[in-house]
């Protein structure tokens, strides 16, 4: 029995310990909302002060409002008033005139001037009619200004504390996201009852991989650009405000086109100027015996890509470039020229594969209009092919691509072409 005392009395004095400890550290937190709300309390004054301070520059500029307005009324009315004094000072002259003719003995005298004073009085009281009789102040004395201030009453009713949670997770709106080509777009629902500051959308690599952030702002919908084709996606959003960051939103996947649309970019072609683009930007021409080099509108890292080309015009001797190109290639040179183009051009006979300004392996067959020319990029095998007229142009043309290319293509005068994306990509030997 004094055994079982002992053990109660231990626990009993274990909580009583607890309870001193938590009475200790309620007191501790006491003291911590004392400070807090003093804090608190000099930040509102500070909020407060600062929209007061506001309110006296508003009222400053609104009151230099009025006195402009004034000002320029005053002006207006003095303007008018020297009008109308003029006007009267030429009339009481005219009429002092006419009296003095009237006394005037010398009948002929009187006829040499009686005709013009005639004129001159029935001009004068016509005028007189229009400008003085029925003329009215050009502004008015009242103030046809009135301050809206509603908006910032309501404000100021409004204007009270938020509690601030951390926000609750959006809602993606599946029906408003889609894929197009190589971008995806994600809409998304601001979550109820809760204080939003801004979101971030975050996507993954497109094989599974690592979540990255693509996306920080106000905005409930993002359009993500540049992506990979044939990809599938895995995207999701969260909300942040000052107390952090809420939880993520449920998980939507998009797939991106399996192949690619594309035409030829304007934009990044601009640096050279000889170069004429139609039919929606898929034909190109040129006017000049120099090489210009245009550029596809998409960039590719990774997957198998095929595009063709058709001669619509081929009139010249001249060997116009096909093959993909770094973002940074030389735009004025032949495509293969520098380090930032790899490239097949051919003439009407046999063609080369060019880089660097180093051609090599002479192959037979040419081109001619009508013709086609295939490019395949591997990205898979890191690899370029070239197909003219449905058939291999030789073996593997380049390996070892790493990074991001464009199609890319160079002319000049005497050859127009056509590209054409969407294609499915051939099989090919590799060897």
């Amino acid at each position: 029995m004094e055994t079982e005392l002992s053990h109660n009395l231990q626990q009993l004095s274990e909580k009583a310990r607890s309870t001193t400890e938590f009475i200790h550290r309620l007191k501790g937190m006491s003291d911590k909302v004392t400070e807090s709300c003093i804090e608190f309390e000099r930040l509102v004054s500070a909020q407060c002060e600062s929209l007061i301070q506001m309110i006296h520059e508003r009222r400053e500029f609104l009151l230099d409002t009025i006195r402009i307005d004034k000002e320029t009324k005053i002006r207006t009315l003095k303007e008018q008033q020297l009008n109308c004094t003029g006007k009267l000072q030429q009339t009481n002259g005219l009429i002092q005139f006419c009296i003095e003719a009237l006394k005037e003995t010398d009948s002929a005298a009187f006829l040499q001037v009686g005709s013009m004073l005639i004129n001159r009085v029935a001009n004068t009281d016509m005028t007189w009619h229009q400008e003085v009789t029925n003329a009215a102040p050009r502004v008015s004395p009242i103030v046809d200004l009135t301050l809206d201030d509603s908006h910032v009453i309501r404000a100021i009713d409004n204007l009270n504390f938020i509690q601030m949670k951390l926000p609750l997770a959006p809602q993606i709106i599946p029906e408003d996201c889609s894929a197009e080509n190589n971008s995806v777009t994600v809409a998304w629902l601001q979550p109820n009852h809760s204080f939003i500051q801004g979101y971030v959308l975050e996507l993954d690599d497109g094989s599974g991989g690592e979540f990255r952030e693509v996306y920080c702002g106000k905005e409930t919908i993002c359009t993500v650009d540049g992506l990979h084709f044939n990809s599938m996606y895995n995207a999701r959003v969260k909300a942040f405000n000052t107390s952090g960051e809420g939880e993520y939103s449920d998980i939507i996947g998009l797939q991106t086109a399996e192949v690619a649309w594309f035409t030829f970019d304007k934009q990044l072609t601009g640096t050279c100027s000889g170069l004429n683009f139609m039919n929606d930007n898929r034909t190109v021409s040129a006017d000049g015996w120099e090489h210009c080099v245009a550029l596809g509108t998409v960039g590719f890292s990774r997957g198998v890509h095929y595009w063709e080309f058709t001669i619509d015009r081929y009139t010249a001797d001249t060997d116009p470039a096909f093959g993909v190109a770094r973002i940074d290639v030389a735009r004025d040179k032949m495509l293969g020229k520098d380090d930032k183009g790899f490239a097949m051009y051919i003439d009407r006979q046999r063609s080369w594969f060019q880089h660097n300004s180093i051609h090599e392996r002479r192959v037979e067959g040419g081109i001619s209009t009508g013709s086609t020319v295939g490019v395949l990029l591997d990205l898979e095998r890191h690899t370029l092919h070239f197909i003219v007229n449905e058939m291999p142009q030789g073996s593997v043309a380049f390996r070892d691509l790493y990074g991001v290319f464009y199609p890319a293509v160079s002319v000049n005068r005497g050859v127009t072409l056509t590209l054409h994306s969407g294609l499915y990509a051939p099989h090919m030997d590799y060897h």
